[in-house]
């Protein structure tokens, strides 16, 4: 019987079968990322909508990384869960705002990453990061920075449609947490729009 893939068996040293020909660590990150997402694609089912955002905010977060001295095994999985908490606060309030995702959130986390083999203390993180994921200031790490940011960073345009650009500009000064998330959201919603000429 051919042993399941899973970040628990990498960890513990274990072949994964492939040879992939990555170094351990990526080789961890992938199989953490791979394992969750799937995971999170089972929890949500038919809700495209909620995973494509989890895999956009995972996006950014993985960007933002390259950049931020944050711990990829805490801010990933944060990233990929962090909404988890919308699907039971729709069914046992009618709606999915952001303190009541931020209520529900960890326990649904909780489960998911204890499924895969997470460890007990990286679990405590990520579900704090997912309890105040709407509500800067309640957890004041650089893991929790980033996935503030790479959250806005998807978010940010749904939100701000059709401000003027000084008043964009002044909301990403006021909302994003990082340097880098600053730049990437001054890139991505401060272009100039170019008027198109009559001919």
């Amino acid at each position: 019987m051919a042993e399941k893939r899973s970040f628990s068996n990498l960890k513990a040293g274990k072949e994964v079968p492939g040879g992939d020909i990555r170094t351990g660590r990526q080789l961890r990150g992938a199989v953490l990322k791979e394992a969750l997402v799937r995971e999170l694609e089972d929890f949500f089912g038919s809700d495209a909508r909620r995973i494509a955002h989890a895999k956009k905010v995972m996006e950014f977060a993985e960007k933002m990384l390259k950049r931020e001295r944050a711990d990829y095994t805490i801010v990933i999985p944060a990233a990929i869960l962090h909404d988890v908490g919308i699907k039971p606060a729709e069914e046992k309030y009618g709606s999915a705002g952001g303190q009541l995702q931020e209520k529900e959130g960890p326990a649904v986390a909780r489960k998911i990453l204890r499924k895969i083999g997470m460890k007990k203390d990286r679990i405590g993180e990520i579900c704090r990061i997912i309890a105040s994921h709407h509500s800067p200031g309640e957890v004041n790490t650089v893991n929790f920075r980033v996935l503030y940011d790479a959250d806005w960073l998807v978010n940010f345009g749904g939100e701000f449609k059709g401000l003027r650009r000084t008043e964009r500009e002044r909301l990403i000064n006021r909302i994003f947490l990082t340097e880098t998330g600053r730049l990437i959201a001054s890139v991505l919603y401060l272009k100039p729009v170019l008027k198109k000429r009559r001919v």
